[in-house]
């Protein structure tokens, strides 16, 4: 099974509601991290959840941290990880 762009805009999007305490609706795809009020750690745990969350589709799938610092807004996270998806 392959994980499409939707889902994984889906799975950004409940793991980030859950750790922000916002509802996923709120949450756009447009939106900045710094603009939802998600400071580092948030940002910490919401990549430990899709590492978790991706594991079975990709063996080992991992976000780099120095790839971090440039996923600033919820589209740039989805489209970093569909691409690594993708590429693994």
């Amino acid at each position: 099974m392959s994980v499409s762009r939707a889902d994984i805009l889906n799975l950004v999007q409940t793991q980030l509601g859950d750790i922000l305490e916002k509802a996923p609706s709120d949450i756009t795809e447009d939106a900045t991290f710094a603009d939802l009020g998600a400071d580092s750690l948030a940002l910490i745990e919401l990549v430990e959840a899709l590492e978790e969350s991706l594991a079975s589709e990709a063996e080992g799938f991992h976000i780099d941290d120095e790839d971090l610092e440039d996923l600033v807004s919820v589209r740039l996270a989805v489209d970093y990880v569909a691409a690594k998806l993708q590429a693994a």
